[in-house]
């Protein structure tokens, strides 16, 4: 199985965008603050499906790990939302990933 990388999600969501551009808010950095509150409330539902279930039955659970990757899935949906409504690419935010663990390697 191949990875599945940022600019595949990215333009699958640009497909979403395209296809619902009459339904939904259309991407700019003015909608991006609506793209992060979403994503912060599918966050939410990831919590309380751990907090209800426990970590173990979240990761050993079929149904329950079904709901929970469904629910990661949407976070990462908004999350790419917000990368296109900022216009940030896979380049810039690999390079800033790498910059930000190679300060973590060394912080302890």
């Amino acid at each position: 199985m191949s990875d599945f990388g940022i600019n595949e999600m990215c333009s699958m969501q640009e497909q979403l965008q395209e296809k619902y551009k009459d339904k939904w808010e259309h991407i700019s950095p003015e909608v991006g603050k609506n793209k992060l509150l979403w994503m912060i409330g599918e966050i939410g539902e990831v919590i309380d499906i751990v907090k209800k279930n426990g970590g173990t039955r979240a990761c050993e659970n079929s149904e329950t790990r079904k709901e929970l990757v469904e629910e990661l899935a949407d976070v990462l949906m908004y999350y790419n939302d917000v990368l296109l409504c900022y216009g940030i690419t896979a380049e810039e935010l690999k390079q800033a990933y790498t910059e930000k663990f190679e300060k973590n390697m060394k912080r302890w």
